[in-house]
C-alpha cells in the first residue's frame, strides 16, 4: 500500500549514519542520494533514500527547523533481525525506547523493538512470525 515515506532531521550526517546502521542491519542500502538544489529557501538541503535494490522506500530530508517526531516501523524478517536492528542503533546513536521482545498488546507472535533516533524520532522493527 505505501510507496515511499519521509522523515526529517536537522542534523542530516548524525541521522544518515544511524539509518544506515539500522536499516543497513535488515539489508536494504541507500538507492537514491540528491541536493534539493530547485528548493529557493534551502538550495543546499540533503536527502537520501532507502530500500530493496532500484526503489527508494524511505527518504530522509535535512530540514532547518524541527519536525516530529514521528514513528516508523520497519518489517524484519525473523526476530534476530529485530535484535541486530537494535543493537545497529544503539551502536550508532540511537536511545532506547523499548528493548527488543513481544508485545501481545499487538498479537501473540508481534516481536518488536523501538530506538528514538537523533530527532526523537521513534524507530522501530518488528516481526510477526511465530519464534
Amino acid at each position: 500500500m505505501i510507496d515511499h515515506l519521509s522523515t526529517y532531521t536537522t542534523d542530516f550526517p548524525a541521522a544518515k549514519a544511524f539509518y544506515e546502521a539500522g536499516l543497513g542491519s535488515l539489508g536494504c542500502e541507500i538507492q537514491t542520494e540528491m541536493i534539493a538544489s530547485w528548493d529557493p529557501e534551502f538550495p543546499e538541503r540533503r536527502m537520501c533514500a532507502w530500500g530493496p535494490s532500484g526503489r527508494p522506500v524511505f527518504w530522509l530530508i535535512e530540514v532547518k527547523e524541527a519536525i516530529g517526531p514521528r514513528h516508523v516501523a520497519f518489517s524484519a524478517p525473523n526476530r534476530q533481525a529485530v535484535d541486530s536492528f537494535y543493537k545497529a542503533l544503539l551502536h550508532a546513536g540511537g536511545r532506547d525506547h523499548g528493548a527488543p521482545g513481544i508485545r501481545e498488546t499487538y498479537h501473540p507472535d508481534y516481536y518488536g523493538a523501538f530506538v528514538l533516533d537523533p530527532d526523537d524520532n521513534n524507530v522501530e522493527a518488528c516481526c510477526h512470525a511465530p519464534e
